[in-house]
């Protein structure tokens, strides 16, 4: 499986309370689990207009199913070519 970063163009869902966040999320997982094994959903960050997610997949065409499926749109898909951290400069 291969990591992507979603860039999700979604107005308004900064404001959205708990409960909104969780029927999204149900939303989510229900096309995910039409989906399986092609896509995992890792974890997602809810910023200003939109949504930035972690999911690992088979390819692109995964995420732009889960996009179809789930009714949230994959505006921009940048797979992960690498990852580094603070323990990154110690080795």
């Amino acid at each position: 499986m291969r990591r992507f970063l979603i860039e999700r163009r979604i107005p308004g869902v900064e404001q959205l309370d708990s409960c909104g966040l969780a029927e999204a999320a149900r939303k989510s997982n229900g096309a995910l689990a039409e989906l399986a094994p092609r896509v995992q959903w890792q974890e997602s960050y809810v910023v200003d207009g939109g949504t930035v997610c972690v999911y690992l997949a088979e390819d692109e065409q995964a995420i732009r199913d889960h996009a179809a499926k789930s009714g949230f749109p994959a505006n921009k898909i940048t797979e992960v070519r690498a990852m580094i951290d603070p323990t990154t400069a110690v080795g």
